[in-house]
């Protein structure tokens, strides 16, 4: 027979972590975005905290953003944070799935640092050519590049980066060598895209779409499993030929580990809310993602599979971080 004592101590945990979720948030959350303003993880993260501001009623989520080092500087704020749901980390597959292998330390430790929360949407990649690069199909960029090793040049915001392992995939799928081009950042590599400097390069669709529905720039394929909404007539990257190159980036929201469990289910079931918002999706979508809300569990699956895929081909072609 359980002990009167034990029964007690089990009802105030409940009542306790109860009481968590119904204070909680008790004053303004903070969303740490590791990235500078502008770009398609801080667009995302201000869509889901004005979102969120209007479902509370009352404390306002901030967006701070927190860039440098490929994302590790924001990452490891959110890392030592107080775990009381009052600071989050706005990831990407940069930051959790990409960074514990590029970087040889950390200075806060990856498998155990973070509770996750939900995944808030999916960023595919489109792979894009240069109007002066005369292949206009991934089935004659293959045909090209296999006939000439090392002459297609390859553009990237930067070395380890996942536009620069998606195109290392690209590579691996089709036996195809081509030079690699790495640039400080996506707009600059886009700028010399347009201009013909270099022949082609993977970027989001949200960077992407104007540009080729413009004409500025050729849409080859993008790397989902569905055609993207933003850019309907662009094949997807299975269709154009290559199967098993569904790549790109997606955005995420964890708290630090340590936060209690009803803060946790609290903000899925308000994050799940939010995606699942007519307005949210609507923006998400014309953005070029692909609105989609998971268990805390269903992310990690996530964050560990995609640390397995892209973590052999950093070893594989013993890539480092810049």
């Amino acid at each position: 027979m359980i002990p009167l004592k034990h029964f007690a101590a089990l009802a105030f945990v409940l009542l306790t972590s109860g009481a968590l979720a119904q204070s909680y948030p008790s004053r303004p959350v903070t969303f740490i975005v590791p990235f500078a303003p502008g770009g398609g993880t801080d667009i995302t993260a201000r869509t889901v905290a004005a979102k969120l501001t209007q479902i509370w009623k009352g404390p306002s989520v901030v967006v701070e953003n927190r860039g440098g080092a490929g994302g590790v500087i924001g990452v490891d704020v959110v890392a030592k944070a107080r775990p009381d749901g009052h600071t989050l980390l706005i990831a990407n597959v940069g930051t959790q799935s990409i960074n514990p292998t590029l970087y040889p330390r950390l200075p806060y430790n990856p498998d155990s640092a973070f509770a996750p929360v939900s995944l808030i949407c999916e960023l595919p990649f489109v792979l894009m050519a240069s109007p002066k690069f005369a292949p206009g199909s991934v089935k004659e960029l293959v045909a090209y590049a296999t006939a000439n090793p090392g002459k297609v040049t390859y553009a990237s915001s930067g070395s380890g980066g996942s536009p620069h392992l998606t195109a290392e995939l690209f590579q691996l799928l089709t036996g195809t060598k081509m030079t690699h081009i790495p640039y400080k950042g996506g707009g600059p590599a886009m700028i010399d895209l347009m201009a013909g400097h270099v022949d082609i390069l993977f970027a989001s669709v949200l960077e992407g779409s104007g540009h080729i529905r413009a004409g500025k720039l050729k849409g080859l394929a993008v790397t989902h499993a569905k055609r993207n909404p933003a850019l309907p007539d662009v094949p997807t990257i299975s269709e154009a030929g290559v199967k098993g190159g569904e790549s790109g980036s997606w955005i995420a929201l964890l708290a630090p580990a340590g936060t209690p469990q009803s803060i946790i289910e609290k903000l899925n079931s308000d994050v799940k809310a939010v995606v699942a918002d007519p307005e949210v999706r609507e923006k998400l979508i014309g953005q070029g993602a692909v609105p989609q809300s998971t268990t805390p569990a269903e992310l990690q699956k996530l964050i560990d599979a995609d640390l397995a895929r892209y973590g052999k081909i950093i070893r594989d072609k013993g890539l480092k971080a810049e």
